[in-house]
């Protein structure tokens, strides 16, 4: 089971409180967990990444085991402490400006 933590302006849009538990079939992956957040939660579908090129938006970060994860490709497997459910996948709304 794949726990994926949401900011607050994605959990609210999606109704749900809390984080996400996922089912993921192997290989777990970035995009692998991406594709079934979406599809259990259609409404988040282009706030995340773009309906088109599947790519990552700009103000969205992804954070995996207190690393950066951002700019990994999407096939990249995610660690055993991601898989196993011990550590969370934590999705980011990233802001700019100061």
């Amino acid at each position: 089971m794949i726990r994926v933590v949401l900011p607050y302006h994605l959990r609210n849009l999606a109704h749900m409180d809390g984080e996400v538990e996922l089912e993921v079939a192997a290989p777990v992956t970035v995009g692998a967990v991406l594709d079934a957040l979406e599809a259990r939660h259609p409404v988040l579908r282009g706030t995340i990444r773009d309906h088109a090129t599947l790519k990552r938006r700009s103000f969205v970060r992804f954070f995996v085991c207190k690393e950066d994860w951002s700019l990994e490709p999407p096939e990249t497997s995610l660690p055993e402490a991601i898989v196993s459910g011990a550590e969370p996948f934590l999705i980011i709304g990233a802001m700019a400006g100061g």
